[in-house]
């Protein structure tokens, strides 16, 4: 038997011997049966080696994934290393704790996926708190420059002065960057109100003290901005007119007193109210004068703002009112018959726009001050009493006014139809038209003729037109109230008594309510 078999058959029997000694250790420790079967399925894939795989192939395999492992090993190692320097970079500017990290052994592929995700998190907390600082400092810097401001603290300078880059970002950072800006700017709108005061300050003394246009013109370089030079130039100012106010103290009180009569016309101040501010009609023109005067126009401008809205509305109620009132007055005019042009009837169409508008105007406006009184408890007063019942008394005369122009127009023509009863009609031509009639009378004659006893009725309504009147043919009445007098006309012929009659009747007729009534047709008043 050759040696290599000999070694064969005593490698059969020492596995035979290590598989029955396995066995009585499981038996021994009470392994059950199933799990016998399984660990002995085990010891023989050790032994039969699957895949047919001869012992140097498998230590050939073996190698290479040692070498694998060692890869992997060393790029995990460096991947970790990367990642703690960019964690250690990324915390100390965002003054945040490092990653706890085991260094001396190698990571998993989940903890370095873990460490990856933290240092992205980081990297984009450093941007938008870079992005934030870069803005906040450029907003620093403007308000520095705009209040000439220096930095004179470490903080300010490590801003202002040293590179953006090796600023901490730390929430504590920005934080103390925020409340720095927010004083700069507290101080930059305190500045600006002080110089806006300044200059409202200068524009009343220019307008009290009538400062010419060129002499403004030579400071309007400050008019505008805030910084420090242009806050002590308007300062310097001020001065300069405050003094020059004490040399002109009577002008200026003056010119106040016309700001302060415009505010009681803007509130509709009664004259109980206007005479209640006793210093406006003083004569001793000095300083206490002018601040009591100072005063009470901020008092009324104060009052006017805070009640700007309602007198707006009270204003364009007035406003309507007085062209109602205007388009009224034209109405009653009878000269308007004599319009060209369309402008009659504009203003008819214009007068019946605002009959609709001014109601509406009071309606809105009892609401609103019935709301402001509500607010406000206290009454809302124009002109010293209510508003609502200023307006009822506005209507109240409007009316009465129009009653009595109906009554005297009616008085008027009642005296017109009792004249033209006893003397008959008078003509209404020009002047120059009544001197030539007695030079022509061929048409005198022509005109008293049968036709012109037919046509008596109609040429009687001429009259309201402009056309030419002439006298009634009926004969008047003598004082002692006796019988008419019967006359003859220019041709020498006696008029028919019938024609007579229904001439003069038809003429009263038309004297009288008819032809009044035609003449306002349309247009009563």
């Amino acid at each position: 038997m050759r040696r290599s078999e000999v070694l064969a058959e005593e490698s059969i029997v020492c596995l035979q011997k290590a598989l029955t000694h396995l066995r009585e250790i499981w038996e021994l420790i009470g392994i059950p049966e199933d799990q016998r079967l399984q660990r002995t399925e085990v010891v023989k894939k050790h032994i039969k080696e699957e895949g047919e795989t001869t012992i140097l192939q498998l230590e050939k395999d073996l190698r290479t994934q040692v070498e694998l492992m060692r890869k992997q090993k060393k790029e995990r190692k460096q991947e970790l290393k990367l990642l703690q320097e960019q964690d250690q970079e990324l915390c100390e500017i965002l003054c945040v704790p490092h990653y706890d990290v085991d260094s001396s052994s190698v990571p998993s592929l989940e903890e370095l996926s873990r460490f990856r995700q933290h240092v992205a998190t980081l990297r984009e907390t450093k941007a938008s708190r870079r992005e934030e600082f870069v803005d906040i400092k450029r907003q620093i810097i403007l308000c520095m420059e705009e209040l000439e401001h220096t930095p004179d603290t470490s903080f300010e300078r490590d801003v202002v002065c040293e590179d953006e880059g090796a600023f901490c970002l730390s929430l504590e950072n920005i934080a103390t960057l925020q409340k720095l800006l927010r004083q700069l700017e507290m101080q930059k709108s305190q500045n600006e109100a002080v110089c806006e005061g300044l200059r409202a300050q200068i524009r009343e003394l220019w307008d009290r003290l009538q400062i010419p246009a060129e002499e403004r013109e030579a400071v309007a370089t400050v008019m505008t901005g805030s910084k420090a030079k242009v806050r002590k130039a308007l300062q310097l100012e001020v001065d300069r007119l405050e003094e020059l106010k004490m040399q002109n103290m009577k002008k200026v009180i003056e010119a106040i007193r016309v700001e302060l009569a415009q505010y009681w016309d803007r509130c509709f101040c009664s004259q109980e109210q206007r005479q209640a501010f006793a210093p406006y009609y003083a004569e001793d023109y000095t300083e206490n004068l002018l601040q009591l005067h100072d005063a009470e126009v901020v008092r009324l401008r104060n009052y006017y703002e805070v009640h700007k809205e309602l007198f707006e509305g009270v204003q364009k109620w007035e406003e309507s009112w007085r062209l109602f009132l205007e388009f009224e007055r034209k109405a009653s005019d009878p000269s308007r018959f004599t319009n060209r042009g369309g402008n009659l009837l504009k203003e008819e169409k214009q007068r019946a726009k605002l009959q609709k508008l001014l109601p509406k105007l009071e309606e809105e406006l009892k609401a609103r001050i019935e709301m402001w009184e509500e607010e406000h408890s206290t009454a809302f007063v124009v002109n010293g009493q209510k508003f609502m019942e200023y307006v009822t008394e506005q209507w109240e005369l409007h009316r009465l006014e129009k009653e009595r122009a109906k009554q005297e127009r009616q008085l008027k023509n009642k005296k017109q139809t009792e004249t033209e009863m006893l003397y008959g009609s008078t003509p209404r031509t020009p002047n120059k038209r009544r001197g030539l009639a007695p030079n022509t009378p061929g048409k005198v004659r022509k005109l008293n003729t049968t036709t012109m006893s037919n046509a008596t009725a109609n040429s009687s309504i001429r009259p309201g037109f402009g056309g030419t009147v002439y006298r009634s043919p009926v004969s008047r009445l003598p004082p002692s109230g006796s019988k008419p007098v019967i006359t003859s006309t220019c041709s020498g012929k006696k008029t028919p008594r019938a024609a007579r009659h229904g001439g003069n009747k038809e003429n009263l007729e038309l004297n009288g309510s008819i032809l009044s009534a035609r003449t306002f047709k349309g247009f009563q008043i």
